[in-house]
């Protein structure tokens, strides 16, 4: 004659571990509130309905993207050389049409000194119009410093052209280079201009001709 043992377990002894395989039609009554870092690998198709609003704070692994530009610009026509010699003067942001074309937080300058608003990676492009009637060569060179132009003063990028001579003559020069600005206070540029000749430099204050774009794609 066989026995049939029934063990009888009190339910506050039950384990939530020891729970598995069970039918969700043996669910029922109100359940309890569940932690989400308790909740892992949750398929996609299972998500539905409004989702709460998510603080940016909370996400990693996200790549920043574009989160600052800004131009500037030179205003008015001035001669440069022979030499080499900064555009110290006449600088002031693209505000054609009114237009708000800055993203994020500004450009400063002073003396021709530009400083970042944030860390990060920057790329920095120059475009010059000048007009001579002997041009021989005309150059334009990005200048940066890690140390506020204290005793570091490296050459970023640099392009040239050179014209005719004998009428006057008109060159565009462009040059562009990536900076890693780790440092707001001792990363900094500026914008030389070399010139074998005396060149008039072409400026407007209504659209760009002579000036600068900067673009924070990334962070350091």
């Amino acid at each position: 004659m066989s026995q049939t043992e029934v063990q009888l377990i009190k339910s506050s002894s039950v384990v939530d571990g020891d729970i598995v395989g069970m039918s969700s039609s043996k669910l029922s009554g109100t359940l309890p509130a569940v932690s989400a870092a308790n909740l892992t690998n949750i398929p996609a198709a299972n998500l539905t309905g409004a989702l709460p609003a998510i603080s940016g704070a909370n996400l990693t692994g996200l790549a920043s993207g574009i989160t600052m530009t800004d131009q500037w610009r030179v205003t008015s026509n001035f001669n440069s050389g022979p030499g080499v010699g900064t555009i110290t003067a006449n600088w002031e942001q693209n505000d054609t049409f009114s237009q708000d074309v800055t993203v994020g937080s500004s450009m400063t300058e002073s003396s021709g000194i530009f400083t970042f608003p944030s860390t990060g990676l920057y790329l920095i492009r120059f475009c010059l119009n000048g007009k001579a009637t002997n041009m021989q060569y005309t150059g334009i060179i990005i200048k940066g410093t890690t140390d506020n132009f204290s005793s570091v003063d490296e050459n970023l990028a640099n392009n040239y052209d050179s014209m005719g001579s004998g009428v006057d003559y008109f060159a565009a020069v462009v040059a562009e280079s990536f900076f890693d600005v780790t440092n707001t206070s001792t990363h900094k540029v500026k914008f030389n201009i070399n010139s074998q000749n005396t060149v008039a430099i072409e400026g407007n204050s209504g659209y760009q001709r002579t000036g600068v774009t900067f673009i924070r794609f990334g962070d350091t």
